[in-house]
């Protein structure tokens, strides 16, 4: 029962995470654990978005046409802006590179796109319910990109500044 009692503020003395609330222990030696988790889930988080963002370089014409049936303007333009952001934000993730801003950058991002492209409430049969666990899946992901933004990037990555290792 002392795991479900876990504290607000951890008691760890780890000032790179003085609010963390995720880790069970608050031992010293979990620490490593800690960041070795969250480096494997940033990188799990981010593959769908990095791949997705050379797709839409390897085929700008198709990504344009496929923004275009949805009624937005500009859709070459948001065709190469979406594929920067999905690529540019998703390496900055996987390096750790301005962790928080490029999380919240793509929790935005992916809460954009539910309304435009997985807009279930106007859809029908098998396309609804595709569309609705592609929403729900969304959420998910911004769930997850908004606990990066609560806990950064961890000790391995470049938000991390040589006089704290």
């Amino acid at each position: 029962m002392k795991f479900l009692a876990l504290p607000i503020v951890s008691e760890s003395r780890d000032s790179t995470f003085p609010d963390h609330a995720l880790v069970a222990s608050r031992h010293e030696k979990d620490i490593p654990m800690r960041d070795l988790l969250l480096l494997v889930g940033r990188i799990l988080l981010v593959l769908a978005f990095i791949s997705t963002g050379i797709g839409k370089f390897m085929d700008l014409g198709g990504t344009a046409a496929y923004i275009a049936s949805k009624g937005l303007p500009a859709p070459f333009v948001l065709a190469v802006l979406s594929g920067l952001v999905e690529l540019g934000l998703g390496l900055a993730i996987v390096v750790g590179y301005q962790t928080r801003l490029a999380a919240l950058g793509l929790a935005a991002f992916t809460l954009i796109t539910i309304p435009f492209f997985h807009d279930f409430w106007n859809m029908t049969d098998q396309a609804r319910a595709m569309n609705q666990i592609q929403a729900w899946k969304n959420l998910s992901m911004i769930g997850a990109f908004l606990m990066l933004v609560g806990v950064g990037a961890g000790r391995y990555s470049m938000d991390r500044t040589p006089s704290r290792v």
